[in-house]
């Protein structure tokens, strides 16, 4: 490690980051700055930054080292992330998101969901949700760039840790979502350079396009046996149709995370930071290239990483990060990348994760001191009367570093795949219902996300294995780690909730339509008179 070269990057890259933080900061006068950017956010940084919060290290680190197990079959993914979270996310749900946002007055993704039901409970509900669950999330991002810090300039994971999570903690406490923002865009350009790079680097050292894929179906003898038993069919095809690998690649990662896109918060808040519909429009071209690039880039490399290694020691990929998928990309960059490029895929993945962390953690804030607290009327915490927000960004941020300590290796895919899917199940059916179906009622979304959080959690505590035999909460009950037989264990829960959250949604709003017309006529009449 080049202290002489790599402390003036970091002054530099820091004095930026800082520079537009502050920018931020002096620019948010109002609670709708803090909240929404005041609504006049340029297109080409609200792409940015979606593309910057999506793409986090858990999608380099994370899902480039699972790709690395699993193999290219992933770009499915790649495929779904632009279909589904840029085009349809921005064009379709994001012109819907702004819209409704401005008619009812509602800055934040909880705070829509309740407006538009006219209920409390939907605002708090949801705003718990994402306040006690969204630190798992956090954490692996956080856990992703530590990761990288620790195997890449040989620090150590604690102090990484530390160090990214009092950053971020910073910019979001002082700027809101503008320093979020502007932070976000400038931290993705970065990302954007580095991965195009390491693409480029990754197909010269397996010998090309062509070469480089021909090698690795050649290398379908290699793969470990319990991969085989488990379906999988080599580095270059998609694992045996129904087999347990295809299941877990199909609805956990692929499925749970490329529909789960539609309904992150996170995301959703970004566009209700435009002014218009065109600027949603405009966005979709830089949004798709950036996701392009990123998704495309890090599920080639991962498969193509298992080639180098072979080549070069004889292991796979798998065996070459000692059994830790988290493990596999920041080796893999160690191996084949000089020494200015791992400086420089520091500040890419420095900045992957500054922009994903800053985000979550600004949309935890926001959901403890405006959809939580403000909604129940709660206006103190601690006893103080202060910009409660900001002290969810405190209490947010513990919650991700402490749960950065308990989680274990090889998590991050798993987590994120769990975040995204309780979303979709949750949220979505309700969030479509308010942009197309007049006849949508306060008890149908109600009911609905409930059933769609509590099957998801009853799936990963009960039936789904790697959660549940984890948690031994099923073992502790039942005697063993899972209810159901194969295929269940390894049927992602949002294939099944999804499904019973719309049901729900849609039989009880038929059932109470009537009485949601009677509560809309009486209230108009109230307000007649």
């Amino acid at each position: 490690m080049n202290l002489a070269v790599l402390i003036p990057i970091c002054i530099v890259y820091i004095g930026i980051m800082s520079g537009l933080a502050y920018y931020g900061y002096k620019k948010t006068t109002t609670e709708a700055d803090y909240l929404v950017g005041g609504r006049n956010i340029h297109p080409a940084v609200m792409a940015l930054s979606y593309g910057a919060t999506f793409i986090s290290t858990s999608a380099i680190i994370g899902f480039g080292g699972a790709a690395g197990v699993f193999g290219m079959g992933l770009l499915w993914l790649a495929f779904l992330n632009i279909v589904l979270g840029i085009f349809v996310a921005f064009a379709i749900f994001g012109t819907k998101i702004r819209r409704l946002s401005i008619e009812l007055d509602a800055s934040t993704f909880p705070t829509l969901l309740g407006k538009r039901y006219k209920s409390n409970f939907i605002t708090v509900f949801a705003g718990a949700m994402i306040f006690i669950l969204m630190p798992a999330y956090t954490s692996i991002v956080l856990i992703g760039g530590a990761r990288f810090l620790e195997e890449s300039l040989a620090m150590n994971f604690n102090i990484a840790l530390l160090i990214l999570a009092l950053i971020i903690a910073l910019y979001v406490i002082s700027g809101g979502i503008k320093a979020v923002m502007y932070t976000d865009a400038f931290g993705a350009i970065i990302m954007l350079v580095g991965m195009a790079i390491f693409l480029f680097v990754t197909y010269q050292a397996v010998g090309g396009l062509i070469e480089g894929h021909r090698g690795l179906s050649a290398m379908k003898e290699l793969v470990p046996q319990p991969l085989i038993d488990g379906g999988h069919l080599g580095w270059t095809s998609m694992p045996a149709l129904g087999s347990p690998l295809w299941w877990t690649m199909v609805s956990t990662i692929i499925m749970g995370v490329g529909i789960g896109v539609l309904a992150q918060p996170q995301l959703a808040m970004r566009c209700m930071t435009v002014k218009d519909d065109r600027a949603l429009y405009r966005s979709v071209l830089v949004g798709g290239v950036f996701i392009l690039f990123m998704t495309g880039a890090a599920f080639a490399i991962g498969p193509l990483s298992n080639l180098y290694f072979f080549n070069t020691s004889g292991e796979i990929a798998l065996t070459a990060s000692g059994g830790n998928t988290d493990l596999i990309i920041p080796k893999f960059i160690n191996a084949i990348m000089p020494e200015w490029f791992i400086y420089l895929f520091t500040l890419t993945l420095l900045s992957a994760t500054i922009s994903t962390v800053s985000s979550l953690i600004h949309v935890q804030a926001t959901a403890f001191g405006q959809d939580i607290l403000k909604t129940m009327g709660i206006n103190k915490v601690f006893g103080l009367k202060m910009n409660l927000s900001r002290v969810g960004v405190i209490l947010g941020m513990i919650a991700a570093v402490i749960l950065a300590y308990i989680l274990p290796g090889g998590v991050i895919a798993t987590a994120t795949a769990f975040w995204f899917g309780i979303c979709g199940a949750a949220f979505l059916p309700a969030l479509i219902g308010a942009f197309y179906w007049k006849g949508a009622t306060k008890a149908g979304a109600t009911y609905s996300i409930i059933t769609g959080f509590s099957v998801s959690i009853l799936g990963f505590l009960f039936l789904h294995v790697k959660e549940s035999a984890a948690l031994g909460l099923s073992k502790a009950i039942f005697g063993k780690d899972a209810l159901l037989a194969f295929p269940w264990t390894h049927i992602d829960p949002l294939f099944y909730a999804l499904p019973a959250s719309t049901i729900v949604f849609i039989v009880v709003s038929l059932l109470t339509r009537g009485a949601s017309v009677k509560e809309r006529y009486e209230e108009k009449h109230k307000t007649a008179l």
